[in-house]
């Protein structure tokens, strides 16, 4: 259970319906935080991760956005401190795999739409949470954490994935880039880099890829949202800047 002077604030996670979002929603809700339980089209699992949260006597609602749209953003973050309180921090964390294919076979409106919801949307998201926490914007200050991926820098996979690799590896440097400039008005900003996570989104051969790591296997969602859940707490104060890798020694 958790009490009213366990509570600790809003978290919104975005694409939480599943897999490592709603790890990491689930994970944060048992750490005291009220939190918004975001997805573009999975309303049912988006539903069944919050009843899971309420039935252990968290906090949690779930919000339809499309973290592409911003008119979509900023009604997601209005809902979320209208109904959760003020905002702790933000976890970027929906993404797109996009299709798997060569880069000379994919289309204009293909990369288009991967780079809108992979770099764009988490840019959106984190302005809007930067305007709701930022000391010069009256807030209290928080975090931000974005996930980026190992595949921004391991040795390649299976192929296929190209454009997917260098989203993340932009949010890498977005994340760098941004802990300087909003440091100094309490946000600290950091991202977190999986290797190959069991979730629908890993495909059989990314999982055979994945059990090549030093500790032979892929990870869980539950390490990922760990990871989140330091970074996010008063024991990752004077850590900013930073990305986290949780890929098992890749």
């Amino acid at each position: 259970m958790v009490s009213a002077a366990q509570d600790k604030g809003a978290v919104i996670v975005t694409g939480a319906s599943r897999g490592i979002g709603a790890a990491i929603a689930e994970r944060l809700a048992g750490d005291g935080y009220g939190v918004i339980v975001n997805y573009a089209a999975d309303a049912e699992g988006a539903e069944s991760v919050v009843s899971a949260i309420n039935a252990k006597g968290g906090r949690a609602v779930a919000v339809r956005a499309d973290v592409a749209s911003e008119d979509d953003v900023e009604a997601m973050f209005d809902r979320a401190q209208e109904q959760m309180g003020p905002l702790t921090a933000l976890v970027n964390n929906a993404g797109s795999l996009g299709e798997q294919a060569r880069i000379d076979e994919r289309t204009p409106d293909e990369l288009t739409r991967l780079m809108q919801v992979n770099i764009v949307g988490p840019m959106v998201c984190a302005k809007h949470a930067v305007r709701a926490m930022s000391t010069a914007h009256g807030g209290k200050g928080g975090s931000i954490v974005t996930m980026a991926s190992i595949a921004a820098k391991a040795p390649p996979g299976p192929g296929g994935a190209v454009p997917y690799e260098a989203t993340k590896g932009a949010m890498v440097a977005f994340a760098r880039g941004l802990s300087n400039e909003v440091g100094s008005e309490g946000i600290r900003s950091n991202s977190v880099s999986p290797g190959v996570i069991d979730t629908e989104m890993a495909s059989p051969a990314f999982r055979e890829f994945g059990k090549q790591s030093p500790l032979g296997r892929v990870g869980r969602p539950e390490e990922i949202a760990a990871a989140v859940s330091w970074l996010i707490s008063p024991e990752a104060s004077y850590v900013t800047g930073s990305d986290i890798t949780v890929s098992g020694g890749r």
